[in-house]
């Protein structure tokens, strides 16, 4: 993520989702990560100027296409990386993994646990991502005639989803991280106190219970306790 305030960030989320951070590399602008018992939960950075604070998901690739809105560049050992934009605009990173794979806890608490794109073509967007990074579709009727479930080729557990607006028309294309918690409400209740807020309260859906929140500076994420009895699948690059 990128923030205007990286040491109350870490506090924000260091209380929230249990990550404790690595020091700020000045080679890469204070870049750090968020760990969870020493594993790599997620990173975090400031904030170009001008630009508002935002979640970027980045996804493991061997080659690429679309529009490049920030040119490949070498992460020192890490790996290598790129921003660029899906048909329908949506904004995303792409990391071809050298010594690190990324993201090192996930389905669990504190790690990431689902993504979810809203596009302004969703059609357009479901081809582009099969096509770059393999994925295959199954229709989830109960979320709208045009919100699929994408997965790992052969895989049954789902790694996210991907439909229209959802009645966010006046939003561009975009994608949404979700962080696994404990306990929903108490997330929320966090949030509030923090000085974050809840765009939606928490509900209960067939993937487990969730809620939509902002961190202080606006930044928009999910938090989601999934349900136990699904499958998980495999994000380990």
């Amino acid at each position: 993520m990128t923030t205007p305030d990286i040491p109350a960030a870490q506090q924000f989320y260091g209380g929230l989702l249990g990550w404790t951070f690595t020091e700020g590399d000045p080679q890469y602008g204070g870049y750090c990560l968020a760990e969870v018992d020493g594993a790599a939960a997620a990173g975090m950075a400031p904030a170009m100027e001008g630009a508002p604070p935002a979640w970027t998901l980045y996804f493991a690739v061997q080659a690429a296409g679309g529009a490049v809105l920030f040119d490949v560049m070498d992460i020192g050992d890490s790996g290598t990386m790129f921003v660029g934009a899906d048909p329908a605009g949506a904004a995303f990173g792409a990391w071809q993994a050298k010594d690190m794979t990324g993201c090192a806890v996930f389905n669990e608490p504190g790690g990431l646990s689902w993504e979810d794109l809203r596009s302004k073509d969703p059609d357009a967007s479901k081809a582009f991502y099969a096509e770059v990074l393999g994925w295959e579709y199954h229709d989830l009727e109960m979320a709208g005639p045009d919100y699929a479930t994408f997965h790992h080729a052969g895989d049954e557990a789902p790694l996210g989803g991907l439909g229209g607006m959802m009645g966010m028309d006046s939003f561009p294309s975009h994608w949404i991280v979700y962080f696994g918690v404990a306990d929903v409400d108490a997330a929320v209740s966090h949030v509030e106190e923090s000085g974050g807020h809840v765009l939606s309260p928490g509900f209960d859906t067939p993937f487990g219970r969730m809620a939509a929140v902002t961190d202080p500076w606006g930044a928009a994420f999910w938090v989601t306790a999934p349900n136990p009895d699904l499958p998980t699948p495999d994000r380990e690059g």
